[in-house]
């Protein structure tokens, strides 16, 4: 929403906002305070309690505005492709390269999975499933043969195993195993397609 559209209150409500989330990825969750998210908003402490009851709600309003399958869903939607292995080739490309730009997104999700065990997730989700059914269309309507998977759990998959691969290589980089990450996306996209029997390869 434009700014200049915002009230007085929201305008107030997304400065604690952002000044929460700088202040969390520059010196965590834990040891951010409200009254330091107050005083980065340029708000009394008292004030910052009239938008929000703890550091806990800024938390939850952050991983759900910041969530980067905000862009993610639309950049997956628009992967072209007439095949399902070109589109699942291309979407790959698109939702690994948009996680890598989001670096910030790793450190807010694991504070949501060890702090507070995945508590904001279903309500992540029900945001985001309008935009899935637009995808699982692709996946059906795409020229390729596909095995009888249900719809839902092939894009289930899909997001599993290419988040898995975006998480390995933000977790590998700077160790010996990164020199041998050559070519991975495309393998991974190869097991999500063919399997990793022998006899599914490709000829």
């Amino acid at each position: 929403m434009p700014e200049e559209s915002l009230t007085k209150g929201e305008r107030t409500t997304q400065t604690i906002v952002e000044a929460a989330y700088a202040l969390f990825l520059e010196q965590g969750y834990a040891a951010t305070s409200m009254r330091q998210i107050a005083e980065r908003a340029g708000l009394a402490l008292g004030g910052i309690y009239n938008h929000f009851a703890s550091k806990e709600a800024i938390f939850s309003e952050l991983i759900i505005e910041k969530h980067p399958f905000h862009e993610i869903l639309p950049l997956l939607q628009a992967a072209p492709g007439d095949t399902v292995e070109e589109f699942v080739r291309n979407a790959a490309r698109s939702m690994v390269g948009e996680l890598g730009r989001r670096p910030d997104f790793v450190k807010f999700l694991f504070v949501e999975l060890v702090e507070f065990n995945g508590r904001d997730i279903p309500r992540m989700f029900q945001i985001v499933y309008p935009q899935i059914a637009p995808l699982i269309q692709r996946f059906q309507t795409s020229r390729g043969e596909l095995r009888k998977i249900p719809p839902y759990v092939l894009f289930r998959a899909f997001l599993g195993l290419f988040f898995s691969y975006y998480m390995t290589e933000y977790l590998l980089t700077g160790t010996p195993a990164a020199a041998m990450q050559e070519n991975a996306l495309d393998h991974f996209v190869d097991i999500f397609l063919y399997g990793v029997l022998a006899t599914k390869e490709p000829a």
